[in-house]
């Protein structure tokens, strides 16, 4: 059993940065592969980016690439988002999640068993 806690969301203005932390409980934090996933009102869970166990491997979905970096440090059981660039269609409620289903892809949330209960991001313009 994995239980993961986000912070860092808030209101901020379109242009400006934020930083997502996901801390895990559990001492084998570095083998499980994680991703950021968000929902905005109306909308169904859409995949923002992925890390390997090791943190060597990186995948974004295309609306976020060369604004968001996600890492981890596992040292610390974290994973953070940096969010640069900010624009009023990244207002959601962000989660991450523990991927395991390996032989599913990463951008499906089907892939994902353990779920945090997600920080709200409001982008203003």
């Amino acid at each position: 059993q994995v239980q993961l806690v986000e912070s860092g969301g808030g209101l901020v203005q379109a242009g400006d940065s934020l930083r997502l932390s996901c801390a895990a409980s559990g001492r084998t934090f570095s083998v499980y592969a994680m991703g950021w996933f968000r929902q905005a009102p109306g909308k169904g869970r859409e995949f923002v980016a992925h890390i390997s166990g090791s943190g060597g491997s990186t995948y974004y979905a295309d609306s976020v690439k060369g604004r968001f970096t996600i890492s981890r440090d596992n040292a610390k059981s974290t994973v953070y988002l940096q969010m640069n660039s900010l624009k009023p269609e990244d207002t959601a409620v962000y989660y991450c999640a523990v991927r395991r289903r390996l032989h599913i892809s990463y951008s499906n949330a089907n892939g994902y068993d353990y779920w945090g209960r997600g920080t709200q991001v409001t982008v203003s313009s």
